[in-house]
């Protein structure tokens, strides 16, 4: 049988992640998922631990008035309030998609450039400032923060495979999964078209196409000498140019998904 073995939230894109018991999915994928994020203080741009490893030692967790709290060692944490949905706009831009997002304003933004040794702004997503999932023409698919697609899917004997492969084992943490399904063959998950968990119907839009940031230890922050496990991927798992590992989803309705449920292949 296959079951869902693990989920996990990242409140701040590139920021720690957190495994969950249970999750509601809603509009966006997983709630809370990667509804903030770093830009640039000057042009918006995106920050991710791409080009600051360290954002990896960053622990971004909701707090219980919807904000978020940052905490990093050496660091006193910091509360941030929910900012308002339509105040205090910022141009942000992610890959080529371009919003308008509100800033959560001067404290945090000073706190988190102290971090990270570069002027830079907090933003958040509210659900009708979401862009659209590229390439789709469906008015209804959004997405916020996330690279393209809502929610990520690895199974873990792909994982296993994978770190049989390397010889040595791999974190999860290191690809940034929503869910992980066990009990499937390895890659198993690349011919899926259609999947259920919990009465929640998820289509599987397309391979995840890999990059550096899986050379990144997510305990240490350091990156591998070897770069691996992008070197062995590279060695099985690349088309046209791009590795893949895992597959994006997008989520047909909403609901709660529980650790432990079925998962059901329905194409």
């Amino acid at each position: 049988m296959l079951r869902l073995s693990e989920i996990y939230r990242y409140p701040m894109k590139s920021a720690i992640g957190e495994a969950l018991q249970s999750a509601r999915i809603d509009a966006l994928g997983l709630a809370g998922d990667r509804r903030w994020m770093l830009v640039d203080a000057e042009n918006g741009r995106f920050l991710t631990q791409r080009a600051y490893p360290v954002m990896s030692q960053l622990m971004a967790r909701w707090n219980a008035a919807g904000g978020l709290r940052l905490s990093a060692e050496g660091l006193a944490t910091l509360e941030v309030a929910l900012p308002d949905a339509d105040a205090n706009l910022r141009g942000a831009f992610v890959w080529g998609s371009s919003m308008h997002v509100p800033d959560a304003g001067d404290e945090a933004a000073e706190w988190l450039s102290g971090f990270l040794g570069k002027a830079c702004r907090l933003v958040h997503v509210p659900d009708h400032r979401a862009r659209d999932i590229p390439g789709s023409l469906l008015p209804e698919e959004k997405v916020g923060f996330a690279d393209g697609f809502p929610l990520l899917l690895i199974g873990q004997a792909s994982l296993d495979d994978l770190s049989e492969r390397v010889g040595r084992p791999l974190e999860m943490l290191r690809f940034r999964p929503n869910l992980v399904v066990e009990g499937s063959a390895p890659y198993a998950e690349d011919g899926w078209k259609r999947i259920c968990i919990g009465g929640i119907e998820f289509s599987v839009a397309k391979g995840c196409s890999r990059c550096i940031l899986t050379t990144i230890d997510p305990k240490t922050g350091e990156r591998s000498a070897d770069r691996e496990p992008l070197t062995t991927l590279k060695t099985y798992r690349e088309r046209e140019g791009e590795v893949y590992f895992g597959q994006n989803l997008i989520n047909r309705g909403s609901g709660v998904l529980d650790v432990g449920m079925q998962v059901e292949v329905l194409e």
